[in-house]
């Protein structure tokens, strides 16, 4: 009985073959490389070393019926390839239309068992195109399309000749089809392609290592940022607040007493949550937020804040609300006879919506704070706000007449909680 693969085969195939499992296994083992990311790539390996024995196969198998199942596997398999790599690229894209195009492609190549209209098998066992013969080229020709405009519109890409490696990939794809399609004539046990997309695969795990150490630094560097902005306005809630408690000694030392023993319980219970960096529920943020408004509208009793929290389910980083409201209190209200700050949580359609509203002074939006202003800047919680949980901060302020700001949490956001 004659061998499905050959000696000659097997030094071609194994040392591809080990080049891929070399792949496996840095994929498997590299801390930089998303979970999704990974699978994808596992995948993708696993594809093309089927695509590597099915090479084989289709070229030692001297029977028509099941070199026609090889080349249809074959035909099915190359542009799914090239789908992956585009969801390595990018995994949240929607990509229906190009797997109802692998579908099309897919029914198209089974034709062959019946029709020949694709391709065939002749009498003298070798290979014929038919009509739509090209159906898998032209699918895989739309994705690697798709892919090159993926690469260069890659966020992540610093440097911009780092897109060699990704076009210099395709580019030998391109070349192998080429070479395969029209200038060899001979079946070949392996293709041009196979060796091309096995060589492109260190290069390309290469490239995407890079953007997944650069994605990594960039998120190193917004953490540390973000620790130095909480470094910033942590000891800013923490001494006016005392500072609040000592006004009110003067004028209330009995009340002074309470605050300040409601104060230390709330300290021991949220001290931990304050110091790290991470989103914390809406809930506590609310519960410090009430106690330090509690503190100052003893000490400015013209001053009143009111809550309408429908909706309290969601995650904010810490210290986003407090700072708000006491900017309302310290820079608005307290002119007025009756300055009141409201509070209004709610959910709407795609977003959990935070709105802090009072009647104060109000102020020019476009000014910016000069330097050695005291209060903390609307900025510095725009800015966890955005790189934490991808909210927005928005600010209406008519001057004599008060200010409203607008914070809108994604929905999508809650997946953190879990």
């Amino acid at each position: 009985m004659q061998s499905l693969i050959t000696l000659e085969d097997l030094h071609i195939i194994v040392p591809l073959i080990l080049q891929l499992f070399g792949i496996i296994l840095v994929t498997l083992i590299d801390p930089y490389i998303k979970r999704n990311s990974r699978i994808f790539i596992l995948v993708n390996v696993f594809l093309i070393i089927s695509l590597v024995f099915q090479n084989s196969l289709d070229y030692n198998v001297k029977i028509p019926f099941v070199r026609t199942l090889c080349s249809i596997y074959g035909y099915s398999v190359r542009p799914l390839i090239i789908l992956i790599f585009c969801y390595i690229l990018d995994y949240e894209k929607n990509y229906t239309p190009f797997w109802i195009l692998i579908g099309i492609n897919t029914v198209i190549s089974m034709t062959s068992l019946f029709s020949d209209i694709c391709f065939y098998i002749g009498s003298d066992n070798h290979f014929y195109r038919g009509p739509l013969g090209y159906s898998s080229h032209i699918c895989s020709a739309i994705m690697i399309a798709y892919m090159i405009y993926l690469t260069l519109s890659a966020k992540t890409v610093k440097r911009r000749f780092q897109v060699i490696i990704p076009v210099f990939n395709t580019a030998m794809i391109i070349f192998a089809v080429l070479l395969d399609t029209f200038i060899v004539k001979k079946d070949s046990s392996v293709t041009f392609l196979s060796v091309a997309m096995i060589i492109s695969c260190p290069f390309y795990y290469i490239w995407l290592h890079l953007q997944f150490v650069y994605k990594h630094e960039k998120a190193l560097m917004a953490e540390q940022r973000i620790r130095i902005m909480m470094s910033q306005i942590q000891p800013h809630f923490l001494y006016n607040t005392l500072s609040s408690i000592q006004a009110l000694c003067r004028i209330d030392p009995e009340q002074a007493f309470n605050v300040t023993e409601k104060f230390g319980t709330y300290l021991r219970q949220n001290i931990d949550t304050l110091d790290k960096p991470q989103l914390i529920p809406f809930k506590n943020e609310l519960e410090h937020t009430q106690v330090y408004c509690e503190i100052e509208m003893i000490r400015f009793p013209t001053v009143s804040v009111k809550y309408d929290t429908r909706d309290t389910d969601f995650l904010v980083p810490a210290l986003t609300v407090q700072p708000l409201i006491e900017n309302a209190i310290r820079h608005g209200v307290r002119i007025r006879e009756k300055g009141l700050v409201t509070v209004y949580t709610r959910k709407i359609e795609g977003y959990h919506e935070i709105v802090i509203h009072d009647n104060g002074k109000g102020f020019d939006v476009n000014q910016k704070h000069s330097p050695d202003e005291k209060h903390i800047g609307i900025s510095n919680v725009r800015e966890r706000i955005e790189k934490m949980c991808g909210g927005t901060l928005t600010i209406d302020s008519i001057i004599g007449e008060g200010t409203t700001v607008t914070i809108l949490i994604p929905v999508k956001n809650d997946r953190k909680k879990k």
